[in-house]
């Protein structure tokens, strides 16, 4: 290895160039990296520069950048024995207390199968979500299989009250095709790509990226990030991702990593005996992976006993001190309370060498929250008419923004899930029994609710839901399908167009009310829909919604759709009385609809349910609840645009 420098005079302004062995530079990590992953030992230089200027701003930077990361701290996430465990909300949690401690928190989420990883970085608390599915995104993936879409980003948004972005959710899908995207471009220059180094090292830069995006509003990249690793310990789809955490927490030093694993601890209803080897079992398994747990987080139905403690202690290389007990709870905002009075964070923190800067754990709004919620004894049904009723975590968000919006009102939530193909007239014929028992509930709920979905089935139940409830004035929201539900009904209940459709259940209908977004794609349904947070234009300063929001110029909301109320059909519908208050800023699409002859008859395009914190309702979830009991004029009276 040597430097070679050109001998012969050059002109003024013409490069001085050297060939410097890599060795002697001081290069960035990911610079670094790359010129490894390439065999390169030496690089051709520019020195026509004043060499003490630019060494000392080489030297700076690698100041920055070392201060940079060594501020930036991982805690991670993983499960064993079963999925399901609860990882996702211990992972929220564990989040909710490093955010009392004085940290800005964000997250990774990493699904495996139907589990999750979690990345912690302290002092600003950030979560992603990676997914070794090879879905690209969660956007095509059927709720009947996965649940809500992005279901637990959703919770870390909600716990941490953070924005989180597409990026934060990671999946194997995504990672292929960034490595497989570089290697048709030509950026490994015609090396060998395989899974180590390059699907891992992928995986390392993408968490290392996220992390240090702002997602708490404030300027800076964040203290902790909690990554969520899915599925359990052993599946093979999580295995490249094990590894390039191994890689990671070996690179970025023992002080800036802490492995929480969270395992199963069961009682064989014969025995009556809290059973250890599952858990044994599933550390073994990690620790042969490379990756050693620092804290144990044990599931159980019951407080787990001294003893069992001091068992798993002793078999799973892990302090007494570190094992905590997540046991069932009333409800799950208990669990931040369970990890502070098991000093979760004290152990999590000197792990990281965080005690110094941290502070104690404020949590008594957190507390009060939770109290209040097992105390209230007053509850509203509420009729939720959806195409996916058979598993609820298929409107997670939705469940969750009823529940914000009920505790606001001191009440709490009777939600009657009702299929809405039960309520069609074949169901009378097919599933009579079914068919008699959801018209029942629709007619004993205080309000109704039509959420979001895609395709045809059960959209002729939806139908007679919206025209239940708008003859019978029964307070009513629809959100996107909803909203475009209560438009196609109305189409033809009041103007009389009985073939009126959406174009997505029917292409060929002579009344289309609904049609296909222009800019989206008819071949590829992936990555096509309208998406993120869009800002809505009231139209009408003194319509409900506006009231709600106590905003009479515009809100912004996040959106998911493919489909739009047709523009050509509006002044028909608004002449007829369905006024449409809130629109985009092209003025063209439609957004808010509502029926001032109605209560609360409201439909909304975009989803409000994603924005909807404890303690800080969705407005027109909320608008949903008073008026189901009654209280809406009086709250407006005293809420009109914010006087």
């Amino acid at each position: 290895m040597f430097a070679v420098r050109r001998a012969y005079p050059l002109k003024s302004g013409w490069p001085l160039l050297r060939v410097v062995p890599t060795s002697t530079l001081k290069l960035s990590r990911p610079l670094g990296c790359f010129l490894r992953s390439q065999n390169l030992s030496r690089l051709v230089i520019n020195t026509n520069t004043t060499p003490t200027s630019a060494r000392a701003h080489t030297a700076t930077e690698t100041q920055n950048t070392q201060r940079k990361r060594e501020k930036m701290k991982y805690v991670l996430v993983t499960g064993g024995v079963v999925s399901g465990l609860g990882k996702g909300v211990t992972a929220s949690s564990i989040g909710v207390v490093l955010k009392a401690c004085g940290l800005r928190v964000t997250s990774i989420k990493i699904v495996c199968r139907y589990g999750l990883i979690t990345f912690l970085f302290i002092n600003m608390l950030t979560e992603t979500k990676i997914y070794p599915y090879l879905n690209t995104d969660a956007g095509t993936m059927s709720p009947f299989e996965h649940g809500e879409v992005d279901l637990d980003l959703g919770n870390y948004e909600r716990f941490l009250d953070v924005t989180l972005t597409r990026d934060n959710n990671i999946t194997t899908g995504k990672i292929y095709q960034s490595v497989l995207e570089k290697e048709r471009r030509g950026d490994y220059l015609g090396k060998t790509v395989q899974v180590v180094p390059h699907i891992t090292d992928a995986i390392k830069n993408w968490i290392e990226a996220v992390a240090v995006i702002p997602v708490d509003g404030k300027e800076g990249p964040a203290d902790v990030c909690v990554i969520e690793l899915g599925g359990t310990v052993g599946d093979i789809e999580s295995m490249p991702f094990i590894e390039a955490l191994r890689q990671l927490s070996f690179s970025v030093g023992q002080d800036n990593f802490c492995l929480v694993h969270v395992s199963l601890i069961p009682v064989l209803g014969v025995v009556g005996e809290q059973k250890t080897k599952p858990t044994q079992h599933s550390v073994r398994e990690l620790r042969a992976l490379g990756l050693t747990p620092h804290l144990l987080a044990c599931r159980s139905a019951q407080p787990l006993l001294e003893t069992t403690k001091e068992k798993l202690s002793q078999f799973c290389h892990v302090p007494v001190g570190n094992i905590l007990n997540i046991h069932d709870v009333p409800n799950i905002w208990h669990v931040p309370l369970l990890l502070r009075s098991q000093n979760a964070h004290h152990s999590i923190l000197k792990q990281l060498n965080l005690l110094a800067p941290a502070t104690p754990p404020a949590l008594q709004d957190w507390t009060r929250m939770a109290e209040t919620f097992d105390n209230l004894t007053d509850s509203v049904r509420i009729a939720l008419v959806g195409k996916y009723v058979g598993l609820s975590d298929s409107y997670l968000s939705v469940v969750k923004a009823l529940l914000h919006a009920c505790i606001a009102c001191s009440l709490k939530p009777s939600i009657d899930w009702i299929a809405a193909s039960d309520l069609e007239d074949d169901s009378a014929k097919l599933t009579p029994e079914a068919h008699a028992a959801a018209w029942e509930t629709l007619r004993n709920a205080a309000c109704v609710l039509v959420p979001g979905g895609f395709g045809d089935r059960g959209v002729r139940g939806m139908l007679l839901a919206a025209k239940y409830a708008r003859e019978n004035n029964v307070p009513y929201l629809g959100i996107c399908l909803g909203m475009q539900i209560s438009v196609i009904e109305f189409a033809r209940s009041v103007l009389g167009l009985e073939s009126a459709n959406s174009t997505e259940i029917d292409a060929q209908t002579p009344n289309p009310v609904v049609i296909f977004m222009p800019e989206g794609s008819r071949t590829h349904m992936g990555s096509t829909m309208r998406l993120g947070s869009r800002r809505t234009l009231f139209q009408m300063p003194d319509c409900i919604t506006s009231k709600l929001y106590q905003n009479s110029e515009y809100v912004d909301e996040r959106h998911r759709h493919r489909y739009e109320v047709n523009p050509e059909v509006i002044g028909v519908l608004e002449e007829a009385g369905l006024k449409f208050v809130g629109k985009d800023e092209s003025g063209k699409r439609m957004e808010i609809l509502e029926l001032p002859s109605h209560p609360f008859y409201i439909g909304v395009q975009f989803h409000p349910e994603f924005k909807s914190r404890p303690g800080r309702p969705s407005a027109l979830f909320l608008g949903l609840i008073l008026a189901a009991t009654g209280q809406l004029k009086a709250y407006l009276d005293r809420h009109q645009n914010g006087n």
